[in-house]
């Protein structure tokens, strides 16, 4: 049962919301000088006359920084007004892997996934939502705002910032994590995420059909002196990676991603279906509750395998690795004509209608 799959080029637009001095600008700084070789494209976006974060990250991207300015970018443009500013990082000249909105303290996340799931470019896709918050002034912050914890139920990861300076860190998480909808939850201090947890980073080598697994230790952290390795971003986290080149029954694939644990914040890679689709592999990209397929093309160099990566905090991986054993399928080339339907649902047609966000 072959499906039909789009040659373009899908980039994935990543909302990073959060509350005023929440660290947004932080964590983007971070990741833009943790990205692996992968190319970050930024739409930032100031409340007030002077563009502080705009300044603050226009040094790291150069040509690829596009300031609003003038308010919440939820209010101050349209759609059509967005997919300008998209269609400009989004030009295959610019080389841009993933592209991250930045959006003013003030702003509505729920607007921002609206606009950038009503895109018309072609070469764009909903990444996510990232909710920063501040641990040291999350009791307070949540007083002031209430909303809060709406932003927190919409959240595919939300990104606990400034523990180093919470009084009690655990309950900040535990309050957290009782807000949100199956989001990862990910501790953090000085906006300091695996930046894995939201894109791709680039090998360091061409790989030609192979994923690379050792990507995720791959990274030349920058260690403060003094610092014990227990503070390095990879140390408080676990990861697997899966193998199989027997495909994936999509029914029990589906399941397995359905019921996966808190603690997994993301799974990427690519799933063979074998006889359910010959002609597509299915890249997979999981952070939190957000999960997308997308189908492309075998190239004739590519082994027919799935090659998956997971990344989590607590997970037992060996367990993880039973489940993804049980997905495989070696019965005979018959296919249910319905099978891949659990699938399809989270593949999103370039030349279809998105797929609103919850009210």
């Amino acid at each position: 049962m072959s499906q039909p799959s789009s040659g373009i080029r899908q980039i994935p637009v990543v909302v990073l919301a959060g509350f005023l001095g929440s660290g947004k600008t932080t964590l983007l700084n971070h990741l833009l000088h943790r990205s692996g070789g992968s190319r970050i494209g930024a739409i930032v976006n100031d409340f007030g006359a002077i563009e502080i974060d705009a300044m603050a990250v226009a040094g790291a991207l150069g040509d690829s920084t596009v300031s609003l300015g003038n308010g919440c970018l939820c209010c101050a443009v349209d759609v059509g007004e967005l997919d300008g500013y998209l269609a400009k990082l989004a030009a295959p000249s610019t080389g841009i892997d993933v592209i991250v909105i930045e959006a003013s303290g003030l702003a509505e996340p729920q607007e921002l996934m609206r606009m950038v799931l009503a895109s018309e470019h072609p070469g764009i896709v909903y990444g996510g939502l990232v909710e920063v918050v501040d641990a040291a002034e999350f009791d307070d912050t949540r007083a002031r705002h209430p909303e809060i914890d709406r932003h927190l139920a919409l959240a595919d990861l939300v990104v606990v910032n400034k523990l180093d300076r919470a009084e009690d860190g655990d309950k900040v998480l535990g309050l957290v994590r009782s807000l949100v909808d199956r989001a990862a939850v990910v501790p953090a201090s000085y906006g300091r995420i695996d930046p894995e947890f939201l894109f791709d980073c680039r090998p360091s080598e061409e790989r030609i059909g192979q994923l690379s697994f050792d990507d995720l230790h791959d990274h030349d952290h920058d260690h403060e002196q003094g610092a014990d390795h227990a503070a390095h971003l990879h140390a408080a986290y676990d990861s697997l990676a899966f193998s199989s080149e027997v495909p994936m029954d999509p029914r029990r694939l589906m399941q397995f991603l359905d019921s996966r644990p808190e603690g997994l914040y993301r799974i990427k890679g690519y799933v063979d279906f074998g006889a359910y689709d010959t002609r597509n592999r299915y890249a997979v990209h999981a952070v939190g509750r957000f999960l997308r397929f997308y189908p492309e093309m075998w190239k004739p160099e590519d082994p027919r395998l799935t090659q998956l990566v997971l990344i989590g905090s607590g997970i037992d991986a060996p367990a993880l690795g039973k489940e993804l054993e049980a997905c495989k399928s070696d019965a005979p080339h018959t296919v249910d004509e319905h099978g891949m339907w659990g699938v399809l649902r989270y593949v999103q047609d370039p030349e279809e209608e998105p797929v609103e966000p919850p009210a």
